[in-house]
Order: C-alpha cells, then structure tokens, then sequence
C-alpha cells in the first residue's frame, strides 16, 4: 500500500512547479520548447509544473536544466553551502545514520 504524501511535500511540489512554470514564462519559452529540450512530453511537464510530486526527479532536473536554473538548484541542496556544512566539513561522515 502507497503512503500518502505529506501535505507539506505536495505544497513544496506546488511552490517548485509554481517557480518552473513562472521561469518558463519569463524566458517566453512555450510548453513544448522547453518539453523538447528537457526530453519529456508536454503533459509531463503541465504536471511538473502543477505539483506533481509523482513526476521523477530525472525529468524536475532535465526542466530545471531547460530553463537555466539547474546549477543553483545544485547549489542550493549543497549541505556545504550552510553554516552547519561548513562547520563539519574536515570530520569524516558516518556511512550510515541509523534511528
């Protein structure tokens, strides 16, 4: 049986697709561009940019890419990038974190 999704992950999948959909527009580029060139169909990308948080991570990072924001996606998951990354970056991390 399937868990259903948090209600905190289906308004981030929303606030993301919000964001894609909202690049997409100010780059003036049409649904079926920036289909094309992130190697998905139309209606995959009408649901990437709805929320769907069905839609594989594969597909997010080939529109993120289409529309130029791949890289500070990257950046921005980077746990280097924060303070607490920062801190513990010369100790060694576990290869395994259990509860």
């Amino acid at each position: 049986m399937k868990r259903p999704t948090p209600f905190a992950t289906r308004t981030a999948g929303a606030s993301i697709g919000g964001n894609l959909a909202t690049w997409r527009r100010l780059l003036g580029l049409p649904a079926q561009v920036v289909a094309e060139r992130a190697g998905i169909s139309v209606s995959t990308l009408s649901r990437l940019e709805n929320g769907d948080t069905g839609v594989g991570l594969a597909a997010f990072l080939n529109v993120a890419g289409a529309l130029g924001v791949r890289d500070a996606i990257v950046e921005a998951t980077d746990p280097y990038e924060t303070d607490l990354g920062r801190a513990r970056a010369d100790q060694a991390l576990p290869k395994r974190v259990r509860r």
